[in-house]
């Protein structure tokens, strides 16, 4: 920012506070009653958890311990040894597929899908279980061919597919771009609507997936 007089001033600020492992095991401790009663767990998310190998696994060890179920939540676009590390440790991944198609995934989200595909598979043969998650986005995944191909791909590792989540493109974060100075996707426009997600939920179901719109 610049002063009256001028003169360019730098304003940082720390947001958050770092915690240990232990201390963050405390916290989730006190609602062991409601995990208990509700037959749930932990859910590790991000931005990418598994960027935080080592902290994530020690979590993952202490919850088993403890007797918490685990869950992560991750694009698999992370170094295979990293990710076999820590799945290994984990009850369930939430697993995110935008597309089959590299060249999609590229113009899209400016990298390929090697390594989510290649993780993927990994699963197939070691666990664990996983709940396939795909945000459907106008002009990039949302017709009824992509969806056969994503499909066909989990064909493959039927057995570990708990659910497929269709999760449908909306515009709420909008606000967070223009208040970053940051310009949206141009190629994005319109949103998906209820008639289209139940055609592409067929599509799963007729696979025999578990199938649901999230939101």
């Amino acid at each position: 920012m610049r002063s009256l007089n001028g003169h360019r001033h730098e304003i940082t600020e720390t947001v958050g506070k770092w915690y240990s492992a232990d201390e963050v095991m405390e916290v989730i401790l006190k609602d062991r009653l409601f995990y208990e009663e509700s037959g749930g767990g932990v859910t590790f998310s991000g931005g990418e958890p598994m960027l935080q190998e080592e902290f994530l696994k020690e979590m993952l060890q202490l919850c088993k311990h403890n007797e918490i179920q685990t869950a992560v939540d991750t694009s698999g676009s992370v170094e295979t040894e990293v990710f076999k590390a820590v799945s290994g440790k984990a009850d369930l991944l939430l697993y995110d597929i935008k597309t089959s198609d590299e060249a999609v995934h590229i113009e899209n989200t400016g990298s390929d899908n090697k390594l989510i595909l290649k993780n993927l598979e990994w699963v197939k043969e070691n666990g664990p279980d996983v709940i396939i998650r795909i945000p459907v986005i106008p002009g990039v995944n949302n017709n009824n061919e992509e969806m056969q191909r994503i499909r066909d791909i989990l064909v493959t590792l039927r057995k570990r597919v708990k659910r497929v989540d269709l999760l449908p493109y909306h515009r709420l974060g909008r606000q967070k771009f223009e208040n970053l100075g940051m310009t949206r996707r141009a190629g994005i426009k319109g949103e998906i609507t209820s008639v289209e997600i139940k055609g592409f939920m067929e599509v799963f179901s007729q696979g025999g997936f578990p199938v649901k719109k999230g939101g």
